[in-house]
């Protein structure tokens, strides 16, 4: 039996830096049942930047929620849930510029929301775009950002582009032997070439040390999608007798 619908909204200008990491760093993170997915062997984190427009929670629009801005940290994982394997991500943060935002999925979902002051900025150029999310932490503006290309199109399956973007579950950690799971429902976007980035950000404070590595470095690759209506279903839980040892990635 479905889930009901607990949001829908839109996602939509989603940029994509994606850092190839010691999967090591992710074993306090990885959820009850769930096995690190890995694209041609590689561990990939990506950080996450884009917008939440026309949001709507439980069916409502509350007021001053509506539109804002996203920045996440995640990587990937699969997870057999006897029949078969599904697809999806598991977030270290999330920042958005709403208090209440973070309270609700913090409470409901075990996310792992932060609220700061945030703000966004879109620069039409002649063939590009150039696309700026920004978030302030002890009185700085960190940066994420990108120009990119007006040119869009499907993305192949098969590709690097698919593996980043095409994952329609969350899952959460609560203890060792329990996940919360999440469906997302929404089309396949369409992808645009990414002409060159920035990536400014007080990593350690973030994100602790064992990151620091990792995140300031040249990306491994930079996508850039259009985004599309969503809708979150309700979690469910799952209870498993122990956590995979994280040497099984699939």
């Amino acid at each position: 039996m479905e889930k009901s619908r607990f949001l829908k909204a839109q996602w939509k200008n989603l940029l994509m830096l994606n850092y190839e990491v010691d999967p090591e760093i992710l074993k306090p993170y990885l959820p009850a049942g769930t096995v690190l997915d890995t694209w041609q062997g590689k561990t990939l984190m990506s950080m996450v930047g884009f917008m939440f427009l026309d949001t709507h929670v439980l069916g409502i629009k509350w007021p001053f929620h509506v539109n804002f801005e996203e920045v996440n940290l995640r990587f990937y994982v699969k997870y057999f849930d006897g029949k078969l394997w599904k697809r999806g991500a598991v977030f270290v943060s999330e920042i958005v510029p709403k208090s209440i935002i973070a309270f609700i999925a913090n409470n409901l979902y075990q996310e792992k929301y932060t609220a700061l002051p945030m703000r966004h900025s879109i620069k039409l150029l002649e063939d590009n775009t150039e696309f700026i999310y920004e978030w302030k932490l002890k009185g700085i503006w960190n940066k994420l950002g990108a120009t990119v290309s007006n040119q869009f199109e499907d993305i192949k399956p098969g590709s690097p582009e698919e593996f980043i973007f095409e994952h329609y579950w969350g899952y959460n950690q609560i203890s060792k032997v329990k996940t919360t799971e999440y469906q997302v429902e929404h089309l396949s976007w369409q992808i645009a070439e990414v002409k060159d980035y920035v990536f400014e950000a007080d990593i350690k404070t973030l994100y602790g040390d064992a990151f620091v590595p990792y995140l300031t470095v040249k990306p491994y690759s930079a996508f850039f999608a259009n985004g599309s209506d969503i809708s979150v279903r309700m979690g469910e839980k799952i209870l498993v007798d122990s956590a995979p040892p994280l040497s099984l990635v699939l």
